[in-house]
């Protein structure tokens, strides 16, 4: 089944421009990583071969690695995603040096739980978001990404371009428009 990251990017927009973004903004990142992780129970192989559980966890807390046949329940995938979810977005905060906006950090933190910090620490990506995080050449730069084991995947190009939408997708200050 095709999903389709245009609902979600147009859904998050008008939540954004209406208000509803305070209420939205800790499910906007969990929204755009079940959209391309699901949530399966019972442990799969991803398009790169590595046994993944859960949202997207190919470890348990204790640093095992999820195996064939493990399975898991609704809610300990769910406190896994959120513990994972934590260090990554503390990993993302360390290498960034720029202050970024809630969407940048959340897109951010979509590809660096999809491809991992190592990939990230020595990407043109970082390069490009410390030295400028409005530049246009990072929407390149998120879609040098979307291969996997060699080849190119509809699902990697999907994903990237949702996170490239949510990266550049501008959110409101509520208060310089209290003035107006």
């Amino acid at each position: 089944m095709k999903k389709s990251t245009g609902l979600f990017i147009v859904f998050m927009s008008v939540a954004f421009n209406t208000g509803l973004s305070e209420s939205l903004e800790k499910d906007n990142l969990r929204s755009l990583i079940e959209e391309f992780e699901g949530i399966k129970l019972r442990a799969y192989r991803c398009p790169k071969g590595i046994p993944t559980i859960g949202i997207g966890s190919t470890r348990y807390e204790d640093g095992e690695k999820v195996k064939l046949g493990d399975e898991i329940s609704l809610e300990d995938a769910e406190a896994l995603y959120e513990r994972e979810i934590d260090k990554v977005r503390k990993e993302v905060d360390q290498l960034v040096v720029p202050d970024l906006n809630r969407n940048q950090e959340d897109a951010l933190v979509s590809f660096v739980y999809n491809v991992g910090i190592t990939a990230f620490k020595s990407s043109t990506l970082l390069e490009k978001v410390n030295r400028d995080p409005y530049s246009n050449s990072i929407k390149r730069e998120f879609m040098k990404w979307t291969a996997s084991g060699g080849r190119k995947l509809k699902g990697l190009v999907r994903r990237r371009k949702a996170e490239v939408d949510l990266y550049f997708l501008k959110t409101l200050n509520y208060a310089d428009s209290s003035n107006s």
